[in-house]
């Protein structure tokens, strides 16, 4: 497991290569990857639900 220290040094490395002004742009990304991950996963079960049903 990472500790406090660890995750400071590591977001300031990506801070350096990468500069403060993408980091919000990657977040954001990180957040819409996840919404459309979620949503194909409750499809995928609505699916699942229907074919139990038959």
């Amino acid at each position: 497991m990472l500790g406090s220290t660890e995750i400071i040094v590591i977001g300031g490395v990506i801070v350096l290569l990468f500069g403060a002004s993408a980091i919000p742009k990657f977040a954001k990304s990180l957040g819409r990857a996840k919404k459309e991950f979620k949503d194909g996963v409750n499809e995928g079960l609505e699916e699942q639900d229907k074919e139990e049903k038959k």
